[in-house]
């Protein structure tokens, strides 16, 4: 299985990196730009064939490592690999 992992600060924390953005933008002309927020994308591939089982791992990984989960949410998307044969 595959994860496609999305991290995001939560709302209401300050983004520093996404605030030059949206100046370096504006500086640019793209004077519509509201709000920028920067996060990670992971993708993880898992050897697991149980949905269930590959998802309680990939929730496991995003709180105790991947993520700081006072400050970041995170979202996940769950994919099956293709079977390879030998």
């Amino acid at each position: 299985m595959k994860a496609k992992i999305y991290i995001t600060l939560k709302a209401g924390i300050v983004d520093p990196q996404g605030r030059a953005i949206q100046q370096s933008l504006a500086t640019l002309g793209f004077s519509t730009v509201n709000d920028v927020r920067v996060g990670k994308f992971l993708e993880i591939e898992v050897n697991e064939e149980n949905p269930a089982e590959a998802e309680t791992q990939i929730k496991a990984m995003c709180e105790k490592l991947l993520t700081n989960t006072v400050i970041e949410e995170y979202r996940y998307e769950l994919e099956t690999l293709p079977l390879v044969k030998p």
